[in-house]
């Protein structure tokens, strides 16, 4: 069955286009022509039968916002993953990722996609390390084909993405131990695979198999994410030689990927000073072929714990503004522990709010015409207006009853409202009549 890819490149204008190309307020022509291209994608594995909200994620598309989910060693309650991707989904999030690693990984996976509308991702490198640990006793056991074998599990359930630390390589290894990072490798995926690989002395099996990787991906029409593995995890780390040396190879792989019929984007960092965000953006658009870029934050200040969520839509608006396609958020509890189900809702509301104001400085007609109508409601005292065109109206109208005025306007300026004021004004008298 061809994937979305190579349906693009015959002209074919599939459900998935339809549905982006409307989602976006765009001609439908216009959204084959990005995908055929490798600029846009559109993770949607046919097995994925509870999927209906196709996510185009890439150039001229709105700027779209992944929310991480999934249990852990310390914590396994499915029942409490469930509630965390309701209020995912009730915030807005254009996809979910189950980093699941701990429980039935399996099971926890499957209830998540039969219950997830939008695109599931997941990183297969996590299931196959935790079974080879529980299986042959050490993680170090892990072979290639026990690897593949997760990654083709997972398409047939119906992942619809997948990442994939690909860039990780010997080599790129190398350039990692000659440099004096201050946090070291902080990608769990990209961390488990490194040492892996220098405990085996091998080379990476998603680099050295690729091609293994690519048909398998094509199978399933599962979207690549190629994983940065070598991201800085801190603002003293970013854009040292291991991560420019790894986003080097995954611009070749880019380029495999697409010549395969393999959907792909490019994951980025991570913990990212304001001054470099538009660098980064940049680099990975220019090295990677114009490959969408999907971002973990950008985290402006690594001293924001309890607040990484908003510090992170910080650097996630100026991201988006530069380019970033899609915009991984970060929770209150990001770096102190795994989050609740009110932390993945603060994150998502974050970083919507992040990608909207992003939407606008990019130009987006539909942003641009929402804001618009917003501030014609906002001048009018259209309470019903601004409540409709508000991002999460149920606050918007809770916040104003709580605080409720007796005059028309909201109760911080009342009767002093100077919009109202002004109008009354000018409603009550005429201007002075022009001078003969």
């Amino acid at each position: 069955m061809p994937t979305q890819l190579e349906l693009a490149r015959k002209g074919v204008i599939t459900e998935a286009m339809a549905y982006v190309a409307e989602a976006e307020g765009i001609c439908p022509e216009e959204v084959r022509q990005k995908v055929a291209a490798g600029l846009a994608v559109i993770p949607a594995n046919p097995n994925h039968k509870s999927l209906c909200r196709y996510t185009g994620i890439g150039q001229g598309l709105s700027v779209k916002v992944n929310a991480n989910i999934g249990t852990s060693y310390d914590y396994v309650n499915l029942e409490e993953e469930l509630q965390k991707l309701e209020l995912a989904l009730k915030a807005g999030a254009d996809a979910v990722m189950d980093l699941s690693t701990g429980g039935d990984l399996k099971a926890i996976r499957r209830v998540l996609l039969e219950a997830c509308p939008v695109p599931l991702g997941t990183v297969p490198i996590y299931e196959a390390e935790f079974r080879a640990a529980k299986e042959k006793g050490s993680i170090f056991e892990l072979t290639a084909d026990d690897l593949f074998e997760v990654v083709e599990a997972h398409g047939k359930e119906g992942v619809d993405f997948i990442t994939v630390h690909c860039g990780v390589t010997r080599k790129n290894l190398e350039h990692y131990r000659n440099t004096r990072r201050v946090t070291g490798i902080v990608s769990r995926g990209g961390g488990l695979l490194a040492a892996w690989m220098l405990e085996n002395g091998a080379e990476n099996p998603l680099y050295e198999h690729f091609d293994w990787l690519l048909e398998s991906a094509r199978s399933y029409d599962m979207t690549l994410s190629l994983g940065g593995g070598l991201r800085a995890g801190c603002l003293a780390d970013d854009l040292d030689g291991a991560q420019v040396a790894e986003l080097v190879v995954l611009g070749e792989l880019v380029e495999r990927a697409r010549r395969a019929g393999v959907q792909v984007m490019v994951e980025g960092p991570g913990h990212v000073p304001l001054n470099e965000v538009a660098t980064n953006v940049q680099l990975e658009k220019k090295l990677c072929r114009g490959a969408p870029f999907y971002i973990l934050g950008m985290l402006p200040v690594d001293t924001a714990a309890g607040f990484d969520h908003i510090a992170g839509a910080i650097g996630g608006a100026l991201a988006g503004m530069y380019g970033a396609d899609m915009l991984c958020y970060l929770t209150p509890a990001e770096h102190l522990g795994l989050p609740a189900p009110e932390h993945v809702y603060a994150g998502v509301v974050a970083f919507k709010v992040a990608a909207h104001a992003a939407d606008v400085a990019r130009g987006h007609p539909k942003a641009l015409e929402r804001n618009r109508r917003m501030s014609e409601a906002r001048y009018r005292l259209d309470w019903e207006g601004q409540f409709a065109l508000a991002l999460y109206p149920e606050e918007a109208r809770r916040i104003f009853a709580e605080r409720a005025s007796r005059t028309r306007a909201c109760s911080m300026c009342g009767p002093f409202c100077p919009m109202n004021l002004v109008e009354h004004v000018l409603r009550r008298k005429e201007p002075p009549a022009a001078a003969d």
